[in-house]
């Protein structure tokens, strides 16, 4: 066993300048969501050269790839997931850039050893975290079901387990009116921005009585055009974040009914439509959590309980097959995450540090899946 595991980090240390010459290259070149065109390519060239076979612009993403290192041998199919869509304005404020780089490197140090324990690795590139969430739709068709398992890192401040994330539903909420002048035939027009206040209280009233995990995000996007000519569009942007997707279920219900109200009250017409994808929670595998903790800590990190917050599109994988999402942390718990000092981390010395633990815990655990049926049973239970 040991010497499979020596295998497996000589690999990734003998690959780890080039993987952190690509988290620098991403971090000098970030991209957006479905917009990673620089990324994609340099990823998926990187995996052809490691011998890997790819499909390109996958399940009709044009930045997204499925690579396969199959060992023909029969076996658990280890999943890991590359991220790579940067931040408006930021960049790699969250990491994306060893997200995936570390995702190569547990691919290339697992494949070291793979022809003699059989199996096969996945390394699937997903787009749009951030916003459009690919690994959703790639659930939602079933790509991920003949996976044993799903592995991959984020990059944080301070090391915590796979724990639960947030269920979310980002929704816009807009208006029609009627214009009119606003001094000399205000009773002509219909108010679209007090049908939005309206709303917008409904909301901040509604908090209270909602399940405590409940959270409302919202911003007013469009209020009117001038003082002088009563609105005839208002629209709001919302997230709704809850802990499971039931609590979500209840909450959009509560909230679909306080934008119903405001409408009747103003005689404006209401729509609500989606702008981004929704995200289920995340479901941590508690048995595969364990085996890839432990090596983080024989790797020389302390480990936090997880936490909840925020919402990640492995939520929807999880539900779909046996997954961890670890967070691996800078050591610094004053690096606040999504912001231009966390992307500088990334290419610094410490980044390189991260990146390499990472990739080595990912491995072992990729390693420790395939060999062992017993831990195979416990994750699938």
């Amino acid at each position: 066993m040991q010497e499979l595991y020596d295998t497996i980090q000589n690999s990734i240390d003998g690959e780890l300048d080039n993987l952190f010459g690509i988290a620098r290259f991403l971090y000098e070149n970030p991209e957006l969501g479905n917009e990673e065109y620089k990324a994609h390519k340099l990823l998926t060239e990187t995996l052809v050269a490691h011998g890997f076979s790819v499909d390109d612009k996958f399940c009709g993403f044009p930045t997204a790839f499925r690579a396969v290192y199959d060992s023909g041998k029969s076996g658990a199919s280890i999943a890991y997931f590359c991220e790579y869509d940067a931040l408006p304005d930021i960049g790699h404020g969250c990491g994306h850039n060893l997200i995936c780089t570390m995702s190569l490197g547990a691919a290339f140090g697992l494949q070291a050893v793979l022809d003699s324990i059989g199996g096969k690795i996945v390394v699937f590139g997903t787009p749009a975290e951030e916003t459009f969430g690919a690994k959703v739709a790639m659930a939602d068709q079933g790509v991920f079901d003949d996976m044993t398992v799903g592995i991959m890192t984020h990059p944080n401040s301070v090391t915590r387990e796979s724990g639960p994330s947030m269920a979310l539903r980002p929704l816009i909420v807009s208006y029609t009116g009627r214009a009119a002048h606003a001094s000399m035939a205000p009773e002509a027009g219909i108010n679209a921005l007090d049908a939005l206040i309206l709303f917008y209280n409904g909301v901040n009233a509604l908090r209270q009585h909602v399940t405590r995990d409940v959270q409302f995000h919202g911003i007013i996007t469009a209020g009117g055009v001038a003082p002088n000519i009563v609105p005839e569009y208002a629209e709001a942007r919302f997230y709704i974040r809850a802990a499971n997707m039931t609590n979500l279920t209840r909450a959009v219900e509560r909230f679909k009914e306080c934008a119903a109200g405001a409408a009747s009250m103003t005689g404006a017409t209401l729509t609500i439509k989606p702008f981004q994808t929704a995200y289920a929670d995340m479901v941590t595998n508690q048995s595969l959590s364990a085996v890839y903790n432990k090596h983080l800590r024989d790797l020389g990190e302390t480990i936090l309980p997880g936490e909840i917050g925020g919402s990640i599109d492995m939520g929807n994988v999880s539900h779909r097959i046996p997954s961890v999402h670890g967070w691996l942390g800078f050591g610094d718990p004053n690096l606040i995450i999504h912001s231009k000092a966390f992307a500088e981390r990334t290419v610094t010395d410490s980044g390189k540090t991260l990146l390499r633990r990472g990739a080595l815990a990912m491995a072992f655990t990729g390693h420790d899946v395939i060999v062992s049926k017993d831990l195979q049973q416990q994750i699938a239970l």
